[in-house]
């Protein structure tokens, strides 16, 4: 079979021939419909190098995906061949404290995973190929019913991600709170959906892209704002001098960190989603007080369960544009070109049924 596979650091993802996987006990390998093209495949292609990360090239990119139950292997029960599929991200140990309570991105015993730190297109062969190999049955989550596996297989990280973000401030966002997203791309314009969707809050949406904020106007935001000298008093303007309860940076640079410093209100939440290498100054006085500052990494299984259910129930969608394994490559350069207005998905067959 044919796969887009990272085969050194500091490359581009080149397509190549290997062997279709066979599984072993408790594994099942599953036959790809639809596999996200990420902006972090962009830092491992582009930003990485050796001895960064614990795991190293060759390895197949893809770790959003979604398809059907190809095979199985022994002692696996309760999927069967056909089933269409979710694939959870993260590949913990499934032994330690963290793992057992279902937290597998914040496994405590790496070296008992099936990759340290990883997953499928992250250190092990991901979904850009016909077939994906997954180690456990505990990382599939099946499809509800209406959705298929071309438009599943971004939640699984682009929803999956903001989702996870969101519901650690759940309790801040009650009716008459504000959020503010910083970033309505990609993962962006899927949190502004999560907010409206689990949320009462007002959403305000930043985005440097006048067809990104039109896109965050089509998915709930109430205001939408270009960044900018003004963009501290017209976020205090609308949130009637305060500023926002939750602010969510889908960039992550030192200027969008800049940006969400200064709208965040007293007892606020500021959460560091996007990967766009910016530092953050913390001290007593640098920021309202009592904002708290966090990071966020992905989600974990039951998350997954729920974002897909708002899919299924279409109150969570992802603008999806689909590309052949052949036009992995062009995917790849219209995302580093800023030119995908949602979610590539690289789609291995040409029919979307097994």
């Amino acid at each position: 079979m044919r796969a887009l596979r990272l085969m050194a650091w500091q490359s581009p993802a080149v397509l190549t021939d290997v062997d279709v996987p066979t599984p072993g006990p408790g594994e099942v390998v599953v036959q790809v419909g639809g596999a996200g093209a990420c902006h972090s495949d962009l830092h491992l292609m582009h930003d990485f190098g050796p001895g960064q990360l614990p795991w190293e090239p060759p390895f197949t990119l893809g770790h959003e995906n979604a398809g059907w139950v190809h095979r199985v292997g022994a002692h696996v029960s309760g999927l069967e061949p056909g089933q269409p599929v979710a694939v959870v991200g993260a590949w913990g140990c499934g032994r330690c404290a963290r793992c057992r309570a279902g937290l597998e991105t914040a496994c405590e015993r790496p070296d008992l995973a099936p990759v340290a730190g990883g997953g499928g297109g992250l250190g092990l062969d991901g979904g850009m190929a016909d077939y994906l190999l997954v180690p456990a049955a505990r990382y599939l989550v099946p499809l509800p019913e209406g959705l298929d596996p071309l438009h599943a297989a971004p939640l699984t990280d682009a929803a999956l991600t903001p989702y996870h973000a969101v519901r650690r401030s759940w309790l801040k966002l009650t009716p008459g709170s504000t959020a503010v997203v910083i970033g309505v791309g990609g993962l962006g314009h899927l949190g502004v959906q999560v907010l409206c969707a689990t949320t009462a809050a007002r959403v305000i949406a930043v985005d440097t892209r006048e067809s990104a904020r039109d896109a965050a106007k089509r998915s709930g935001a109430e205001h939408v704002l270009a960044p900018g000298p003004d963009l501290t008093a017209q976020v205090r303007e609308l949130t009637g001098g305060v500023g926002a309860d939750v602010v969510l940076d889908f960039v992550g640079s030192d200027e969008t960190l800049a940006a969400a410093a200064a709208v965040v209100r007293q007892l606020g939440d500021l959460t560091i989603v996007g990967l766009g290498g910016g530092s953050l100054p913390v001290s007593f006085f640098g920021l309202p007080y009592e904002t708290s500052v966090q990071s966020t990494y992905w989600g974990n299984r039951s998350e997954l369960v729920e974002v897909l259910d708002l899919a299924a129930r279409g109150l969570v969608h992802a603008d999806v544009h689909p590309y052949s394994l052949d036009e992995a490559p062009a995917a790849y350069e219209a995302l580093a070109a800023g030119a995908v207005d949602g979610r590539a998905v690289v789609v291995p067959r040409e029919h979307y049924a097994p």
